[in-house]
């Protein structure tokens, strides 16, 4: 089945940055997910690494620290192309808040940061 691509939905984009700053980590993946199936070239790889974001901390709340690093490697890895800003979201700030993450978890038995990352 092939789906055609549909305007950016941005309010169900804000649906899962509501649920991604409640601690609803899968829940926005999922809300993602159904976004990035239908959407244009341009947002494909931005909402792809913002769903690995979300993957990323949905493992580290069941304990998987090695899937919470590599989702986040390879949502950093996409997000990193993308501008400061997108989409009304402040990309420079979630990617460094991630980065700090990145970097507690490569350190064996380091602690991770006190505060999860919040999309502003």
């Amino acid at each position: 089945m092939i789906t055609k691509a549909k305007e950016f939905d941005d309010g169900k984009f804000r649906q899962g940055i509501i649920l991604f700053n409640s601690g609803e980590f899968f829940k926005a993946h999922e809300v993602w997910e159904e976004l990035w199936l239908v959407s244009v070239r341009s947002d494909k790889l931005f909402l792809q690494g913002m769903i690995q974001l979300a993957a990323a901390f949905h493992h580290y709340s069941r304990d998987n620290r090695n899937g919470t690093k590599s989702l986040l490697e390879a949502g950093l890895k996409k997000l990193e192309k993308i501008p400061d800003e997108f989409r009304g979201v402040d990309l420079n700030a979630l990617r460094g808040s991630a980065n700090n993450w990145l970097a507690a978890l490569a350190k064996a038995g380091a602690a991770t940061p006190d505060t999860l990352p919040r999309i502003e």
